[in-house]
């Protein structure tokens, strides 16, 4: 019985542990205002290590939002979605950077929720640089969610611990097709 607490104790300590990892956070800043994410390093590891790595290396320097999706504006879609997208968008092109695996929602746990920070992409393996915030719960982007004909979903791999005000914002600026008529700098996108 003695072996058996000794033993459990550090199993308990090396669970609690785990659990109070703190998890990286990220500040966007905009001229729309500051937007801090939270990237969940435990359960999607893989695009949160690419997120990260992609903020160390400065590839996000000039990221933008640049593209907005709510209800009215998505007339040619059965399933109908509501997130802002950001990222690299044109220089350099985010096609020439080496995509990643996709990590489904399935595999991670993590569901579409108000201001989740997720990986786009076009097909399962193609995502590099861009990522999207859901605006409102979006479960037709989780795994078998009908958004894409592919049943994947998209990688979910952090969320919005404050700024949802602005992600709000930015979602209501003037569009022309989904595309921001004025984008939304990212002027500094940091560890914190």
């Amino acid at each position: 019985m003695r072996k058996a607490i000794i033993f459990f104790i550090p199993v308990l300590l090396l669970v609690f542990g785990a659990a109070a990892q703190e998890l990286p956070r990220v500040k966007m800043q905009t001229n729309l205002g500051n937007i801090i994410v939270e990237i969940d390093t435990i359960n999607a590891p893989l695009s949160a290590k690419n997120f990260l790595e992609h903020v160390t290396e400065d590839t996000y320097k000039n990221a933008l939002f640049y593209r907005v999706v709510r209800m009215d504006n998505q007339p040619n879609n059965d399933v109908k979605i509501e997130v802002i997208q950001g990222g690299i968008y044109t220089e350099p092109r985010f096609e020439t950077i080496k995509p990643i695996a996709h990590e489904t929602t399935e595999t991670t746990g993590l569901k579409h929720l108000d201001g989740t920070l997720s990986m786009a992409r076009s097909e399962p393996g193609t995502a590099s640089t861009e990522f999207f915030i859901c605006v409102n719960d979006q479960p037709e982007l989780d795994f078998g969610g009908k958004r894409n004909p592919d049943g994947q979903g998209f990688a979910a791999f952090g969320q919005v611990i404050s700024g949802m005000d602005v992600v709000r914002k930015i979602q209501q600026q003037k569009d022309e097709q989904q595309t921001l008529v004025d984008k939304v700098v990212v002027s500094v996108m940091e560890i914190l």
